[in-house]
Formats: C-alpha cells, sequence, structure tokens
C-alpha cells in the first residue's frame, strides 16, 4: 500500500463525470476526456467547483504554453509535487516524465529529493523547492545561482506560475485522498514523510 500525505479527515464530496447534469461541470470534463481519453480522479474531484478546475486548467495549459522545455517543466511539476508531498502528482507527473524522456536517474531524485546529476536541471529544481519553501521569497544567492545556471528572471515568474497551479493539484489531492489513475499507477510514490508520520502513530 502506498503512503501519501493526506488530511486529517477528507472531503466527501463525490467524484462526478462528463454525463453531469450540470454543463459548468459536464463540459470541461468531456473537453478533458476529448484530449486525455479518460477523466483523471484527481478532475472528478476538482470538479465539484467549477471555478477551481477552471483556474487550475488555465494555470496548467498557460504553464505549459510557456518558456521552459518539456523536460524542465517536469521537472518544476515533481519538485513543487514532491516538497507537498502529494503522492497522486508525483506518480502522475513521473509518468509523464518517462513519456518526455527524461532520464531515469533524474525522474528519480527529484522522487527522493536528492540533487539531480544534471547540474542545469539540477539549479532548476533546487530554486524551485526553495521558492517553495520560503513562500517566495527565495535569498540573494539563490537567485544568482539560477539565473547563473542560465536561467532568466521571467523563468522566476514561470516558477510562480507552476506553484500556484500545482498548489491547487496538490492540496485538492490532500483534501480528497484522490485514488491514482490505472494510467499513473506504475509510478506509485511513497512519502517517506506521511510514512514516518503513520509509524509514529
Amino acid at each position: 500500500m502506498t503512503t501519501m500525505a493526506h488530511a486529517e479527515r477528507t472531503l466527501n464530496l463525490p467524484a462526478h463525470d462528463e454525463n453531469h447534469k450540470d454543463p459548468a461541470v459536464a463540459e470541461p470534463l468531456k473537453a478533458t476526456k476529448k484530449v486525455f481519453g479518460m477523466v483523471p480522479n484527481m478532475y472528478a474531484r476538482m470538479a465539484n467547483h467549477p471555478g477551481l478546475f477552471t483556474t487550475y486548467r488555465t494555470g496548467y495549459d498557460a504553464f505549459r504554453a510557456g518558456g521552459l522545455s518539456p523536460v524542465e517543466q517536469e521537472v518544476v511539476f515533481l519538485a513543487i509535487s514532491r516538497f507537498h508531498g502529494c503522492g497522486y502528482c508525483v506518480a502522475a507527473h513521473s509518468a509523464v516524465a518517462d513519456m518526455v524522456r527524461i532520464p531515469g536517474e533524474v525522474t528519480e531524485a527529484l522522487r527522493a529529493g536528492g540533487p539531480l546529476p544534471d547540474p542545469k536541471l539540477d539549479a532548476l529544481a533546487s530554486f524551485t523547492r526553495a521558492m517553495v519553501e520560503r513562500r517566495g521569497l527565495p535569498t540573494a544567492a539563490e537567485l544568482d545561482a539560477f539565473l547563473a545556471a542560465g536561467y532568466s528572471e521571467t523563468d522566476v515568474l514561470a516558477i510562480v506560475l507552476a506553484i500556484a497551479t500545482k498548489t491547487i493539484s496538490n492540496f485538492t489531492n490532500h483534501l480528497f485522498d484522490t485514488p491514482i489513475d490505472g494510467a499513473f499507477a506504475h509510478r506509485r510514490w511513497d512519502d517517506p514523510e506521511a510514512a514516518e508520520a503513520e509509524g509514529a502513530g
């Protein structure tokens, strides 16, 4: 059994699908199913609040359309999701990382929270973690190291967008203890902090 962070008392709202009677719920899920061939469990729960779901999708699509490469995008998303202990998102983005051909040792280092073997990607992951941990207040040394690795100040703002987007998904999954979809099940991830807390209890 995978150990993931989740709320002490999870929400009881139902999972929805594209057949919901309210068009505000059904239409975004129909569009999602058209793209992915399924309605991911996370989306089915986000749909309880159409504004939340729309905001997430808008931010996600905007980040994907930004200047970072697909590999760099997954590094950012995995670094944030790992920091928040979101097993669902770590599994999902690990699967996507495989699809965009991120070397296995890079993905496994991200999942473990350790240094990455690629110096530039390591600088990206380290700065992303610093931004989350310091709540958007990186030290001058952290910012300088990020820029020295070849990134720009605009990339800093892209990371802010990614943090906002992933906070929505990570926290939603904590509140629902969202089951991992079969498509991502092979990339399940154990949150060491959740496992430690469970063991202490």
